[in-house]
């Protein structure tokens, strides 16, 4: 039976288990052998991180085949007006091409711990929580879509992905919890 490992991920923990510049990595916070991660969460951002030991079920969370929503909290610089917002529902257009169609709308402060280092924030410039839904998953994505629209992002944790969420995890912890994948429409070849 494969495992899932639900893992909060620290701010500037890198998404692998070695770094030959001695940064900080998985093997730091996760003991389990032979688990590795199905998709990545940059190293300047926080939050939710699924490992497993299993390659299909990391196939099925991480290629944008299979498009497994993944949902943001996100604070960026400025108050988006409607305009920015429906950029982001409607997709942008970035460097590599433009992107999916977004979920976005205004929240309250999510109830986080705090980051360390805590983010720069400049008093003559209010911030804005925004969540932020994605069905794909393009090299920083999240932040260049608000940079996009004129809201850079001054922080981001993810909260879900699919039907898992961190709930209650603390930065730095995991847990084991069961696979719920949606089924595929890919046809089995048989030998």
């Amino acid at each position: 039976m494969a495992r899932l490992l639900l893992f909060n991920k620290p701010y500037g923990v890198l998404t692998q288990f070695t770094d030959a510049e001695g940064r900080d990595t998985l093997a730091r916070y996760i003991d389990v052998p032979g688990v590795y991660p199905a998709g990545r969460l940059d190293r300047d951002s926080e939050g939710l991180l699924l490992l497993t030991d299993d390659g299909q079920v990391q196939h099925q969370i991480a290629h944008p085949l299979h498009k497994l929503p993944k949902v943001y909290w996100v604070q960026v610089e400025g108050a988006p007006d409607k305009s920015a917002l429906q950029a982001l529902r409607e997709g942008v257009t970035l460097n590599d091409g433009r992107t999916r169609p977004a979920k976005v709308k205004v929240i309250p402060e999510p109830p986080l711990w705090p980051r360390n280092p805590p983010v720069r924030e400049r008093k003559s410039v209010p911030t804005t929580w925004l969540e932020l839904t994605i069905t794909e998953g393009r090299n920083r994505q999240v932040r260049r879509m608000t940079a996009a629209v004129g809201h850079p992002t001054l922080r981001l944790v993810r909260a879900r992905i699919g039907t898992w969420s961190l709930d209650q995890l603390k930065p730095g912890e995991h847990r084991t919890e069961s696979l719920h994948l949606p089924k595929t429409n890919q046809k089995t070849r048989k030998r």
